[in-house]
């Protein structure tokens, strides 16, 4: 695949959460949504903020490095401080100014990966980042930001195969989330085997692997994006090892955290 694909699918996903954004009312832009403390105001100006910061490692790489090294002094004084460095002139707008932010933004960042070639690295807030695995990451922020506001509305969003990049980050990332932890990664081998919207069978891993995941593309792209509990989907884990990750899984880049808590338990509460 070309890194020209993953852009277009880029811009097709963002495209289809603008579709449901727009139509929101001033209400519901002020709405809690699952992630805490995120409203989704916040949801979005998240997503405008790093689509601008991504467009500037892409066309300025030092006045990046620059801005990341700010940030990093400004994350020591809390969440609240980082919160108020990346979003706060964001949050100050209403819906429809935050709304052309964002579209501002993201065309700044289509702009700027449009001279990306295959091999290409860009740097990111860790290791630089392949061209094609840095605009994967960007699907998948807008991918996972966009279920948590449907979520929110009690929207129903059409599911496509462009989830195909966000599946394969997070079979790849499997070290990564126990590496992020400060575990030692597992070496028994998982052969993920999932169905795609369109009823294709993705396949990841060795055939012959002792361990399993078999289910829905979505469900798995839930699961490593932490927006689903594990055992609130329709995935088939065989063995131990494969349990532990999707329990544990984090595709994204940060400090490790956990998904929520499943359905049931919520329930008990």
């Amino acid at each position: 695949m070309d890194v020209s694909d993953v852009l277009a699918d880029l811009v097709a996903e963002q495209e289809a959460l603008d579709d449901v954004v727009a139509g929101l009312t001033a209400e519901q832009w002020d709405l809690a949504t699952p992630s805490p403390r995120w409203r989704i105001k916040e949801q979005i100006a998240h997503l405008a903020y790093f689509d601008g910061t991504a467009a500037l490692a892409i066309t300025d790489p030092d006045g990046f490095k620059s801005m990341v090294s700010e940030l990093w002094e400004v994350a020591s004084a809390g969440p609240d401080a980082m919160d108020e460095h990346t979003v706060g002139s964001y949050l100050a707008q209403d819906p429809a100014q935050l709304l052309e932010s964002w579209r501002a933004d993201r065309a700044g960042l289509v702009a700027a990966a449009a001279a990306l070639k295959n091999d290409t690295r860009v740097p990111w807030y860790g290791p630089s980042m392949g061209s094609k695995s840095f605009l994967t990451a960007r699907l998948m922020e807008v991918w996972a930001h966009g279920q948590d506001i449907v979520d929110t509305i009690g929207a129903e969003r059409t599911s496509t195969d462009r989830i195909r990049h966000i599946a394969q980050l997070g079979f790849i990332t499997r070290g990564w989330t126990y590496q992020n932890r400060k575990l030692d990664a597992p070496t028994v081998a998982v052969r993920v085997s999932l169905e795609s919207p369109t009823g294709q069978i993705w396949d990841f891993g060795p055939d012959d692997a002792a361990e399993s995941v078999i289910g829905l593309a979505e469900d798995f792209c839930q699961v490593v994006t932490q927006r689903r509990h594990l055992d609130d989907t329709a995935l088939v884990v065989e063995g131990e090892s494969a349990r532990d990750w999707l329990l544990k899984a984090q595709c994204f880049a940060g400090d490790p955290t956990d998904g929520p808590a499943p359905q049931s338990a919520q329930s008990l509460d």
